[in-house]
Order: C-alpha cells, then sequence, then structure tokens
C-alpha cells in the first residue's frame, strides 16, 4: 500500500531525512516512534503530499506522491498532531463542511461523533472545545470520507484516558475494516498496543524495523523476578519464563513455600529504543 525507497529531504543545506526506506502492507498498522524533532511529522508530510520536494521516490495506494492529483486525497485521511477548524462554526458545521470537499463523504457523521463523545457538543462552536475535544474532533474529520489509508500523528494527545481507550479501540475497529495506518508518535505505549511494526526513527534515519513483539524477544524476551529472605535480607532473583523449570533456586523455593513475591517483566519499548538508538522517547 505504501513504498518509500531512498527518500532524502532537507530544509536547508544540512540532511534532515536521509535515505529512508520502506513498505507497508495493506491493513497493517505501521508505527514511527522517536523523539520530538526526529523528522516524523516531516516524513508524514512527505508521505501526505505536502512535501514535494523529496528525493527518492514515495508512492502511496500506488501514486507517487510528487505526482499526485486531487482525487489522491479521496483515498487517505490525515490526523495531524494540531488540529485545523473554523473555529467559528460548530462541530457539526466543521464536519459538513469538510466532508463536502469529498466525492464520496460519510451521509451521516452523527455515528462518529457519538464514537469519540461528541454528539452532545455538536452545535457548539469549536472556539469553546478543550484541547482534548479538538483532538477528537479532528480524529473523526480524518474518517469522514471513509479512506483506505489513515495518517494519524500523536492521535491520544492530550487525552484521559478514557478518551485513549476510546481512540485506541476505533483505530482498531479502522485496521478491521482493512484499512492502512501509519502512527507517528513518540508514546511508547501506544506504540506498543496499536502497531503490528514499528520502526526507530531517530535523526532524520530508520535505525531498525519490527514488530515490537519481536523486539522485546530479541532483548530476551519476559522474565520472571522474584524475592526471597536470606540471611535476614529480602533477596532478589531473575529468571527467564523459558529457563524457569531449570532454575534450581527458584524451583527449591517455590518447594519450600519461602517466596516474599514473584512478577514477570519484561523490557519495554523505550529501553529497547535507547538501547539501539541511544536515544530517549522524549
Amino acid at each position: 500500500m505504501i513504498s518509500v525507497k531512498d527518500v532524502k529531504f532537507s530544509y536547508s543545506k544540512k540532511p534532515f531525512v536521509e535515505n529512508v526506506s520502506f513498505e507497508v502492507k495493506e491493513g497493517e498498522i505501521f508505527g514511527f516512534l522517536g523523539p520530538s524533532g526526529a523528522g516524523k511529522s516531516t516524513l508524514q508530510k512527505i508521505m501526505t503530499g505536502i512535501i514535494t520536494s523529496y528525493e527518492g521516490s514515495v508512492q502511496v495506494n500506488g501514486v507517487e506522491v510528487k505526482n499526485r492529483r486531487h482525487d489522491f486525497y479521496e483515498n487517505i485521511g490525515v490526523d495531524f498532531e494540531f488540529p485545523s477548524f473554523f473555529d467559528k462554526l460548530t462541530a457539526r458545521e466543521n464536519l459538513d463542511y469538510f466532508a463536502s470537499l469529498y466525492k464520496h463523504p460519510c451521509p451521516n457523521n452523527e455515528k462518529l461523533r457519538k464514537q469519540v463523545g461528541l454528539y452532545n457538543d455538536s452545535d457548539k462552536k469549536v472556539s469553546g472545545f478543550s484541547k482534548g475535544m479538538k483532538s477528537r474532533l479532528n480524529f473523526i474529520k480524518a474518517l469522514i470520507h471513509d479512506p483506505k489509508i489513515l495518517f494519524l500523528d500523536e492521535p491520544t494527545s492530550g487525552l484521559d484516558p478514557s478518551n485513549v481507550a476510546v481512540m485506541k479501540e476505533m483505530i482498531f475497529q479502522e485496521k478491521a475494516r482493512g484499512k492502512t495506518i501509519i502512527l507517528t508518535t513518540h508514546n511508547m505505549y501506544d506504540a506498543a498496543e496499536l502497531c503490528d511494526r514499528v520502526a526507530f526513527f531517530v535523526d532524520g534515519k530508520i535505525r531498525t524495523i519490527d514488530s515490537p513483539r519481536n523486539l522485546i524477544m530479541a532483548e530476551g524476551g519476559e522474565r520472571l523476578v522474584y524475592s526471597y529472605e536470606e540471611n535476614g535480607r529480602e533477596v532478589t532473583g531473575t529468571s527467564l519464563i523459558d529457563d524457569t523449570a531449570s532454575d534450581e533456586k527458584l524451583q527449591s523455593l517455590i518447594c519450600a513455600n519461602k517466596l516474599i513475591s514473584i512478577h514477570s517483566t519484561e523490557p519495554t519499548l523505550n529501553e529497547i529504543f535507547v538501547k539501539i538508538t541511544g536515544r530517549t522517547l522524549v
């Protein structure tokens, strides 16, 4: 669905996006994980045709983006991190206006407004909306023409936990409908939960691409951490999940009923990101 080959781009003489190549399959949620300023949003602008002065090839839904025509936007939906609306219009009026720009808009966006909890605020001017309300409205604005591909830039930013859960459920629903989704974020929890594959993106370059699960397993996978008392003090031990049967110390503690605590743990995407790139996600 998306093919990016040897893409380069710079805002000045200094390289900003360098030799980026990757492919995204139809129906996949593909995440770009990296700190602010890494170039994630710039790459998204290239893929959505906002920036066309790139070198290399970027094909989205079979179209070379720099050669796109107006109908290119019939098949993509974009949710930028910073919402853009007409503040003097209501939520309903904004959605109706943006829907009118497409050939096949959703005949009734009432369901979308209900899903994100904005139905009762439909006739309020957007100027009075909070950041979280604007974020939710911006998300459903990207869905009103039922696009094949969604580009989501920090879609859960500024949302409370309950609305984050709603947003994630809607993203999974779009995936189940066959949509291809590009998620740009520095939120490791969103990436780990939502993405089929992630690309670690730092300083305009991709450092690695894999599924969150494979990245975690490559670093040793899940471990058991347990504690017990020895010589009057609490001692901690660890064991790989696959090695618990051969961990004689753990087995003896279990048989003697001397464990104080035991729980499973695994490295986070943030820890793996730091190890691979030497950078943090903030």
